[in-house]
Order: structure tokens, then C-alpha cells, then sequence
């Protein structure tokens, strides 16, 4: 099925010539996928439209922050009522208080929170703040988490790194990377082994609850025993990288269901309604070190800028109402379930994991639990059912490592749309 992509040809070759890559972020430039990557005009509910004028159902939603869908009327007026009277001030507002105190009400582990401007100024200031609490340098992540691009997370993430093949990056110094212990996911006893070797030089275990960056790989019920029960006999933190997950699989973030009790939480994408943000928070003693109250330093030109806030406030807003999250676990699960039946009608060799508002297909027989897993995934195999998938109206990330998002805007046509395009796809 043809489509014009033309202007979408044309906006790409400018920007090439005065952005890096023509894109600001790695992903989008569709190295994975190859093709023309789309240069979107506008979004409306659950659909984006490109500049050549062709719309797709978008399972992207900006990565994750759009649980609402485009254009979501509420942020909208929120926003144009805020920048009536401002973009930003550099001082303080009762926004900022407001949704500090709904996220506080939301997250069970959260007793303050701090905004900041990004996912990873967030998990960056975590843990130096973990680092300082605890007078310790180590930190444990685990292969193929991704938090944010810091220096010492950049090892074996995932996320764009983990799609184009960089365990690591040029220009991190050693010394940084040497600060990081990676284990695997979903491994308790490298994390028991990890702990009795050298327990007492760990700050904190910094991991995505379910990550969301190497595919959706869900915890298994060890790890998340092991994550809550090993690290605090021997005085490390846990932190738990909820950039996506918070707000997303439920109000209370993947905490609230698998019953983990992390010392800091990081958040992102959704408490935004869209615009940029980061936050971290948690216990109140913790918390409570930073400046002004405490030592450790951490600052930013635009944290709480207040169409920010005021944005999140109106995209938490309709999450707090009883069958939101019900609703969205059974949307994500009619999706998936129809994929499946989908792969299993045509004999394509795939794996599915989800949980609620969000899942991957993984082109691999194999079930996916960790980072090894996942690399199993035929990646071209997957270039191939994106594209047949975009020349059907169907917008899937362009990359095999990222998940799917799905929003209160998809309805049950779009799903049974994507379910169809799918069956086709799957024997392209």
C-alpha cells in the first residue's frame, strides 16, 4: 500500500543538515526500521497525522506520556489558561504544591517530592542523593534498564543504546562506569551474590519495576522479593525508576501492584500531560538532605515550570476515577490477546508481553525475561512488520526494543483495526 512520504523526505533532509541525525532523540530517526521517519503535524485522540497528510493510530503516544490521548481537552485549556498569564517565572507556585500533593496521595513510598525538567535529570539526582544519604559510591542496575543518559547509567541500558547496538557511549569517562555494577534482570541470585560480596560499598539498586526500555519484560515474583528484601540488611537504597510506569499500569505506579517499597521513586512522561518533566521523591528523611534543607545540591532554571505542572495536574485528573485502570488493563489485554491469535493464524514465530498500558511483540518463539531474551528477537523481522503495519495506518515504535503504549483515547474499532492490520502484517 503506497503512501506518500515526500514532505515527510523533504522536512528530514533540512533537518539533517542542522540537527545531528535530523532528529533529537536517537529513535526517532528510524536507524532500526529504515525508511523515511514520520514528521508529525498533529495529534487528535488516538491518532497522529504526518506532514504528507496520511493518519495512523499511534501506539508511540510520545512515549509514554499521552495516557490521555492528543490534544486531551483538559490539558489543552489548562495550558492556554496558564500561559495567559506566563510561561515561567523562576519562583515558586501553588502548582507546583498541588501536584506535589497528588502525587503524594497516588504513590504509597512518596512522602516529598522534587520536580526537575527530565526523566533523567531525575534518576541522575536520585541517586547522588543516594549516593550522599548512604556516604557510598556503587550502584546497581541491571542489563537493559534504561535511566535517562547519564553517565553512569549508560551501561548495558537500553532504549536507544540497546537499539543501536551501544552497551556504552563514547565520551563516558571510566571512572564513571566504574561506579556501575550491571547485573540481569530478573536474576535474584546475582543480586543475594552481588550483595554478600560487596554489600557495604552499594548506595542503591536503581531498576524499572517493569522495563519498558529493552521491550516490556515484566517482573517475576524472586526478583521482586529478592529487589525488596536483599539491599536493606546492608544499608543500600532501593530506587525504583518509574519514568514510565508511574501513573501508567496504575495510580500508584508497578510499586502498588508488586507490593515493593522503594526509599526513591523517579517520575516522568505522564505527570507532564505531555510537556517536559521529572520528579523524584520519597522518604521524607531522604528527602529533607537536599538544599536548601540539606547538603546535597540540585537545582534547575525551569523544575516545576508551571505549564508543566498545571498540564500534569489536568492529565492525573480523570486516572483517580475508580474504572480507569480496569478499563485500560482491558483494552491492553484484548490487544494482546488478539495479537496473538493473530501470530498464531499465521504461524509467525512471536512472543507477547504486556502488562496494563503497554506490551511488546517480540519477534522470537522464546519467552522474553530478561535482556538476553530480548536480543534474541529477529530485529529485521520486526523492520518488516513496522512498515507493513505504518502502510496500514498503524503507528508501532520503530524499534523492537521499545514498548507499545496504550491510552484511554484508543477505542475497541482501533483496537480491532490494529488486530487486522496485524493478521495481514504478520505474512508480509
Amino acid at each position: 500500500m503506497a503512501r506518500s512520504v515526500s514532505r515527510s523526505a523533504e522536512l528530514f533532509n533540512r533537518a539533517r543538515q542542522v540537527i545531528p541525525g535530523g532528529v533529537d532523540s536517537p529513535v526517532r530517526a528510524f536507524s532500526a526500521v529504515g525508511g523515511t521517519p514520520l514528521f508529525v503535524r498533529r495529534g487528535y485522540g488516538s491518532q497522529i497525522w504526518d506532514a504528507d497528510g496520511n493518519a495512523y493510530v499511534d501506539f508511540v503516544m510520545s512515549w509514554g506520556p499521552l495516557i490521555n490521548g492528543h490534544a486531551f481537552a483538559p490539558v489543552v485549556r489548562a495550558i492556554e489558561e496558564q500561559a495567559a498569564f506566563g510561561t515561567t517565572y523562576g519562583a515558586p507556585t501553588k502548582a507546583e504544591t498541588d501536584l506535589a500533593e497528588a502525587i503524594v496521595a497516588a504513590v504509597p513510598s512518596v512522602e516529598m517530592v522534587r520536580f526537575v525538567s527530565s526523566g533523567t535529570e531525575a534518576t541522575m539526582s536520585a541517586i547522588r542523593l543516594a549516593r550522599a544519604a548512604t556516604r557510598r559510591d556503587l550502584i546497581i542496575k541491571f542489563a537493559g534498564n534504561y535511566h535517562g543518559h547519564s553517565d553512569a547509567l549508560l551501561a548495558r541500558a537500553g532504549s536507544g543504546s540497546l537499539t543501536l547496538g551501544v552497551p556504552t557511549s563514547p565520551g563516558v569517562p571510566p571512572s564513571a562506569a566504574a561506579a556501575t555494577i550491571v547485573l540481569p534482570y530478573n536474576d535474584p541470585a546475582a543480586l543475594k551474590d552481588t550483595f554478600a560480596e560487596r554489600g557495604r560499598e552499594i548506595a542503591a539498586v536503581i531498576v524499572e519495576p517493569v522495563a519498558g526500555n529493552m521491550g516490556v519484560v515484566p517482573p517475576e515474583d524472586g526478583f521482586v522479593a529478592a529487589l525488596r528484601d536483599v539491599p536493606r540488611p546492608h544499608g543500600a537504597l532501593l530506587i525504583a525508576d518509574e519514568v514510565i510506569t508511574g501513573f501508567r499500569v496504575a495510580r500508584g505506579g508497578a510499586q502498588s501492584i508488586y507490593d515493593l517499597h522503594p526509599d526513591l521513586t523517579t517520575l516522568g512522561k505522564i505527570i507532564g500531560g505531555g510537556l517536559p518533566v521529572g520528579a523524584y521523591g520519597g522518604r521524607r528523611d531522604l528527602m529533607e538532605q537536599l538544599a536548601p534543607t540539606g547538603p546535597v545540591y540540585q537545582a534547575g532554571t525551569l523544575s516545576g515550570n508551571p505549564l508543566a505542572m498545571i498540564a500534569g495536574l489536568a492529565n492525573l485528573e480523570p486516572l483517580a476515577a475508580a474504572p480507569f485502570y480496569a478499563d485500560l488493563a482491558a483494552k491492553t489485554d484484548s490487544l494482546a490477546t488478539g495479537l496473538r491469535q493473530a501470530a498464531a493464524q499465521s504461524s509467525a514465530n512471536i512472543s507477547i508481553n504486556a502488562v496494563t498500558g503497554m506490551l511488546t511483540v517480540f519477534f522470537t518463539a522464546d519467552p522474553v525475561r530478561d535482556l538476553a531474551g530480548a536480543e534474541r528477537a529477529d530485529t529485521a523481522r520486526y523492520a518488516r512488520f513496522f512498515h507493513a503495519m505504518l502502510n496500514r495506518g498503524i503507528y508501532l515504535p520503530p524499534s523492537q526494543f521499545e514498548a507499545w503504549m496504550v491510552s484511554a483515547a484508543h477505542t475497541d474499532e482501533d483496537i480491532e483495526r490494529t488486530i487486522v492490520a496485524a493478521a495481514e502484517s504478520f505474512t508480509d
